[in-house]
């Protein structure tokens, strides 16, 4: 089962706060922990929102808003991706995330048999598996 670990944003993280050595040096042991365990997909930081956009989907077409935006508890500041049995697995890994403060939202990630009932012939599940499999043959090259 595919989890990602969601670091929601906060004052410092929308601020463009850069960590201290220290906190540095403990999320890449953290990390490290992860790629050794074998779980860790993907793992990433992201610049505040104000150097962000939103694109916003209607009828009547798509309106795009440039950041910085006000709610920064609903704001992601960063996440992992990892590979692990269990969702009870994923919250034991969050929980030794090296944060003095902060919260991180868990959420399992959908996979092809989710989609199934939508999908009765199989034939859309089989375009997304070759898609995947194009993006991931991309990536090892």
């Amino acid at each position: 089962m595919r989890f990602m670990m969601i670091v929601k944003a906060n004052a410092d993280s929308e601020t463009g706060r850069l960590p201290s050595t220290e906190e540095l040096t403990a999320m890449g042991r953290y990390n490290e922990e992860l790629v050794k365990a074998g779980i860790l997909l993907a793992g990433e930081g992201l610049h505040p929102s104000a150097r962000g956009s939103r694109v916003k989907f209607s009828k009547a077409g798509t309106t795009v808003t440039d950041g910085p935006f006000a709610e920064t508890k609903e704001l992601v500041a960063g996440f992992w991706i990892i590979e692990v049995k269990s969702r009870e697995e994923a919250i034991a890994w969050a929980r030794r995330i090296p944060f003095q403060e902060g919260e991180v939202e868990i959420r399992q990630v959908a996979s092809s048999e989710d989609f199934a009932p939508s999908d009765p012939t199989g034939e859309l599940r089989a375009k997304e598996e070759a898609l995947r499999a194009r993006v991931e043959a991309k990536a090892k090259a």
